[in-house]
């Protein structure tokens, strides 16, 4: 069954399929979004509920081998260390995302020019930064202007409040004379554009019902709609179809009753992540692309990105109520951001700030650690231990290497029977050298905030939640899958908007970009209407 045809086809509405639509839409070109997930009822959120931790671990869970909901997609990531985390729905990750949301810094898109690996971006900081400060406003950052990391940029909103917790490990980089500066982060701290500010609940990662979080269900999307995108929910897009002369014609999906139905659509955007966008090209062979499309180049689903996380975790002799705030903002430190060839590894790391836990988050996490036994003393030594904690992630640069890939498995496959993506992953010894200086550092760190005892969990394994570079772009098409400006180089009315762009990872979270990237992308479109596919 065929629906009728539109201009724009946008597959995902997640953080980068939300962006594009709506900078996208003031042109009133016919756009349809196809989401395999559903829009999100703050109503059910975990945490309106006494059971909230324990839905963390479950419908909520950040894996969806874990979820198994509906709208999920198995990924067999049983050859990578790093578990891949994701979530569908309209807002994509973003739901269960924390908001730590700093962009790039100017060196991560001339890594070869500066520190000869890698591949430099075919744009650069200068070209992405309108695009950064128009997403700031409308997904609603908080921070503080005049951050030495970056050059100058202006913060729509006040900074997370960093707490008692957060000043205790601010004190510790302000004795080591490190750098150190209050989160960029995707939290309204007060109200901004009729959401209302966060009341510091805490739980950020298992949907924010208060709205605060800038989730781009709440934030880029309402306008979207109100422009004239219209978002079809619960499709699950099978393959990308391709007309005689090549171009795209459209896609095959399969609607909310399971009922397969082709759209068509004189331009096609992915906007699926790091994992889910070379799946859907790889799974889209055609007689004129057999390997699959855009593919070229060899390179879709290559050069997979996470970032590897080290977590330390401190305890404090006082009670901090450290559970209290957002997960992942309050600070973050770029003191190690850069190449220093001395510490024996290429790129370098960011420090993000980890919040405690909650009540059964710290019992479970307690028995695991050997810091609560069973039996006599275990209140006595929760009590040492609940609200007392917190802790640095570094999060590592990771550089793109094509044996780290996404390709598709030969026997799973999600609900309706399209091949799920298999991961091949391994880290490379320059992460693991830049892993062991980061936790070193960390539990430096801690211990002169003032903690009694650190423990470090490196690489954590459940996170997996930044996917990139496996769609890469880039002049050369025989080195990259989509031009300067998103658009394929084998496929002119196909563009590809999500993290699977990104050349290299930096050291920061990736959703800033991603969609500071999308507006770009949106913005080329607009400005190269009369001539699109020459």
């Amino acid at each position: 069954m065929a629906d009728e045809p539109v201009d724009v086809l946008v597959i995902g509405a997640g953080a980068a399929g939300a962006a594009f639509a709506w900078s996208l839409s003031e042109t009133r070109m016919n756009i349809l979004c196809l989401e395999q997930g559903d829009w999100m009822d703050p109503a059910s959120y975990p945490t309106n509920g006494l059971d909230w931790e324990l839905r963390g671990l479950g419908d909520f869970a950040l894996s969806p081998n874990t979820r198994k909901r509906r709208e999920d997609y198995p990924v067999e990531d049983s050859e990578s260390p790093i578990k891949a985390s994701m979530f569908s729905a309209v807002g994509g990750s973003t739901i269960l995302y924390a908001g730590h949301y700093p962009r790039l810094h100017p060196s991560d898109f001339r890594v070869r020019t500066l520190d000869g690996v890698a591949d430099d971006w075919p744009i650069d900081y200068a070209t992405l930064a309108p695009y950064y400060a128009e997403n700031d406003r409308v997904m609603g950052v908080a921070g503080l202007a005049g951050d030495p990391a970056y050059p100058p940029k202006e913060v729509p909103l006040p900074p997370v409040p960093l707490g008692p917790l957060g000043e205790r490990i601010a004190r510790g980089f302000d004795a080591l004379g490190w750098h150190w500066w209050p989160s960029d982060s995707a939290i309204a701290t007060r109200e901004h554009e009729g959401r209302a500010p966060c009341i510091n609940l805490g739980p950020c990662v298992t949907g924010c019902a208060q709205g605060a979080k800038g989730s781009s269900d709440v934030t880029y999307w309402p306008a979207a709609v109100r422009r004239g995108v219209r978002v079809a929910t619960r499709c699950r897009v099978r393959e990308i179809t391709v007309g005689p002369d090549g171009m795209a014609d459209g896609a095959i999906y399969f609607d909310a009753e399971g009922v397969e139905r082709k759209q068509r659509a004189e331009i096609v955007v992915v906007a699926c992540n790091g994992i889910g966008t070379p799946r859907l090209l790889l799974h889209s062979r055609s007689k004129q692309f057999p390997d699959g499309l855009a593919n070229s180049s060899g390179l879709v689903g290559k050069n997979l990105m996470f970032h590897p996380y080290g977590m330390v975790v401190g305890g404090f002799p006082e009670r901090l109520d450290s559970f209290m705030g957002p997960t992942g903002c309050a600070l973050m430190s770029h003191e190690f951001y850069e190449t220093d060839r001395a510490r024996g590894f290429l790129r370098g790391y960011s420090f993000e700030m980890l919040r405690g836990m909650g009540p059964m988050s710290t019992a479970l996490w307690g028995m695991s650690a050997g810091r609560l036994p069973w039996g006599d003393g275990h209140h006595d030594a929760y009590a040492g231990v609940f609200a007392r904690t917190g802790g640095v992630l570094a999060i590592c640069e990771d550089l793109p290497e094509e044996h780290n890939c996404v390709t598709l498995d030969p026997a799973l496959t999600d609900a309706h029977g399209i091949p799920a993506p298999k991961i091949r992953y391994r880290l490379s010894e320059n992460s693991l050298r830049m892993l062991a200086h980061g936790t070193a550092r960390g539990e430096e760190v801690l211990r002169a905030a003032g903690a009694e005892w650190t423990r470090v969990e490196s690489p954590l394994r459940v996170a997996g939640w930044h996917l990139m570079g496996t769609a890469r772009m880039g002049h050369d098409p025989a080195k990259s899958v989509v031009n300067a400006w998103g658009r394929s180089h084998d496929v002119k009315n196909l563009f590809v908007i999500d993290g699977s762009a990104f050349v290299t990872a930096g050291a920061v979270n990736p959703t800033c970009t991603i969609q500071a990237l999308a507006l770009y992308v949106a913005d080329a479109i607009k400005k190269n209407l009369a001539n699109l596919f020459d």
